[in-house]
């Protein structure tokens, strides 16, 4: 016999208050109790059991949200960051029938408004009504409140079903994953037999070789400067290598393509002359995504790009549910995810965790939150 939600709901005791880490001023975090929040119409509460810290996080702290309304201040002192949660849904708003109580869930960052021309072509990251929560756009961590908290409301548009053999740690990386697709969707995703390279193996960058090597990329080849993250990157699928810092990267991957270079370049390094080395990588033709931000302005030889008829295409975020795809070939075990998470903390030692990944502590790459 079926359990019903009401039934359910007992399953779980939610309390008035939580536990959420708040925005004081630049590189501040204050620990403190919040209420919980109430699920709206299309929402769900989430009980966060675990959260990666990402590098826009450690931005985020220092600089500011990166989408402020009106009236808002780019600190907002009782503002909860963090966005690459998983949890337990653990309260239904009102209608939804989309998901269960007791359903495991990864998110994805963006609701978009569903109203403006981006989000009806599926583009929500690129929401034109982006930080207006009263057009009904919502980015947890970036212009609403994100998960490290004990609870994160979320709406149903952002949720993808979790596997239960997929562990906390791995199930925080599904969103990194969707990224990486969306970066390999934009470019055209015909990717089966075509030669990728992915520059930078960060997080974006080693789960781009994986999804890359997963949906039968051929070469896949992964430059950097880090020895280790270049072998998690082979045990990840990528066929060859190339350290930087002792070997010329363009001339590696004409080496291994016998000249010829590849249809598609993932550009998650954010070097100054990554997009320039990427155009010579690729072949006439070929496809350049950039998935990482720079720190300044950087040159670009226009011309080249133009004269070889080379596409160069930006992304933010996971868009057009690429992250529903990535989780796919994550629960079909297409590649081993929770090998890029080096390390754990709880929710008290949140500042601690930023730490290790802002300094890169003990080659820190994916630190992990535990709420439970």
């Amino acid at each position: 016999m079926a359990t019903s939600s009401a039934a359910r709901s007992n399953q779980f005791e939610i309390p008035r208050t939580m536990k959420a880490w708040v925005l004081g001023g630049p590189d501040e975090l204050k620990l403190v109790e919040k209420p919980v929040p109430e699920p709206g119409k299309a929402e769900v509460l989430v009980r966060v059991d675990a959260i990666a810290v990402c590098a826009t996080d450690i931005e985020i702290m220092k600089h500011g949200l990166p989408a402020i309304v009106e009236g808002q201040s780019p600190f907002n002192r009782n503002f909860t960051i963090g966005h690459e949660y998983m949890g337990t849904i653990v309260k239904l708003g009102p209608s939804v029938d989309e998901f269960e109580i007791g359903d495991r869930i990864a998110v994805e960052v963006h609701a978009g408004c569903g109203r403006c021309a981006r989000c009806r072509e599926g583009m929500y990251t690129s929401c034109l009504n982006y930080g207006f929560p009263s057009k009904g756009h919502r980015a947890n961590g970036f212009t609403t409140d994100g998960g490290f908290a004990q609870y994160a409301v979320n709406s149903i548009n952002t949720m993808v079903h979790v596997p239960d053999d997929m562990p906390d740690e791995e199930a925080t990386l599904i969103v990194t994953a969707g990224t990486a697709m969306y970066g390999l969707d934009v470019m055209g995703g015909l990717i089966a037999g075509e030669g990728v390279v992915v520059t930078g193996p960060g997080p974006i960058g080693l789960m781009g070789v994986a999804v890359a090597k997963a949906l039968g990329a051929a070469p896949v080849i992964l430059t950097g400067t880090r020895d280790r993250r270049l072998e998690m990157g082979r045990k990840l699928g990528a066929d060859e290598v190339v350290n930087v810092r002792t070997e010329d990267a363009v001339a590696a991957v004409r080496r291994t393509t016998n000249g010829k270079g590849v249809q598609y370049v993932l550009e998650c390094s954010g070097a100054p002359d990554a997009l320039n080395d990427a155009a010579k990588m690729v072949n006439r033709g070929g496809r350049i995504c950039l998935a990482a931000f720079p720190g300044d302005p950087v040159p670009v030889d226009l011309a080249y790009l133009v004269r070889n008829n080379i596409y160069v295409f930006g992304i933010r975020g996971e868009g057009r549910s690429a992250t529903h795809r990535a989780a796919a070939l994550m629960a079909q075990k297409r590649f081993d995810a929770k090998i890029i998470h080096t390390h754990s903390f709880s929710l008290d030692d949140v500042p601690t965790a930023i730490r290790y990944a802002r300094e890169r502590i003990e080659d820190a790459i994916k630190v992990v939150v535990k709420m439970r």
